[in-house]
């Protein structure tokens, strides 16, 4: 099980805190420090779509000028700008196997092995 995010998001520290008050064994992966290649960001695009990992609700979209944010139109435009700026990705991504949750959502992490 990997954790993907930005240790100060305070969404992260959430999820980071049930998995280990819930004992499940995890890595963390601060893509701010430690990057994101783009062929993993392509794989959970290719898996979820762009309009659920660009975080148009955080402070980087809405310091982002219009017209940055009018050239978000597809998956190479929000790959682009994702890799550019990771703090545009929404946090946390948890990949556990196969599956790919976007978020921390205590019922969504309940149903984790």
């Amino acid at each position: 099980m990997k954790l993907y995010g930005i240790p100060n998001c305070d969404t992260v520290k959430k999820a980071r805190t049930w998995l280990n008050e819930h004992g499940k064994a995890h890595e963390f992966h601060d893509f701010k420090k430690q990057g994101l290649s783009a062929a993993l960001l392509q794989s959970w695009v290719d898996q979820l779509g762009w309009q659920v990992l660009v975080n148009k609700q955080g402070t980087t979209w809405r310091k982002l000028s219009p017209e940055q944010q009018a050239a978000v139109v597809d998956a190479p435009s929000a790959i682009a700008l994702m890799l550019s700026q990771p703090s545009l990705i929404k946090r946390p991504v948890l990949a556990h196997g196969e599956q790919l949750l976007v978020g921390f959502k205590p019922e969504q992490y309940q149903g984790l092995a």
